[in-house]
């Protein structure tokens, strides 16, 4: 399972760009990432090793992120806070004859509110199937699989 250097170098540039954008507060740029029928969930380690379907936050197609970049900008309201993500380099596994890429990184979202210090938000690892489009590569599915079964209240922005 390995990649040419230029595909390498593309996926992680398309890790990077992510949590740069989803850190950026940007929320616009965030559907970008994903193709048309892209899928975008949020779900806690123990339901998604036990197959259990339930997330937190699941998004079927650019259509239904658009609508929570919608929400997000202009019908929720929480306190403000900034996220910043690191993210671990992908480790492959498997790389289809279409050149569609499955890999899995490690992940770490720390949270800053306003009149507070920086905490540890989110911890876990993103499960992705990346495919090559006309606009270079896009995720057709990003599952992020938290770590701890206990989060904040609510999880306004991605992960």
């Amino acid at each position: 399972m390995k990649l040419d250097f230029d595909t390498w170098q593309a996926l992680v540039q398309l890790q990077a760009d992510y949590a740069a954008a989803v850190g950026s507060g940007d929320w616009d740029l965030w559907p970008n990432f994903f193709t048309d029928e892209g899928v975008y969930k949020l779900q806690p380690r123990e339901n998604h090793e036990r197959g259990f379907p339930l997330s937190t936050l699941a998004f079927d197609g650019k259509a239904s992120l658009r609508d929570r970049v919608y929400g997000i900008k202009e019908t929720l309201f929480h306190d403000p806070y900034y996220q910043r993500h690191v993210v671990g380099a992908p480790v492959i596994r498997a790389v289809s004859a279409q050149g569609e890429i499955a890999c899995e990184s490690n992940y770490a979202v720390f949270r800053t509110k306003l009149d507070g210090m920086s905490t540890v938000f989110n911890v876990g690892r993103y499960l992705d199937r990346v495919v090559p489009t006309p606009d270079g590569l896009k995720f057709a599915q990003r599952l992020a699989i938290y770590d701890s079964e206990m989060i904040p209240n609510s999880i306004i922005y991605p992960i």
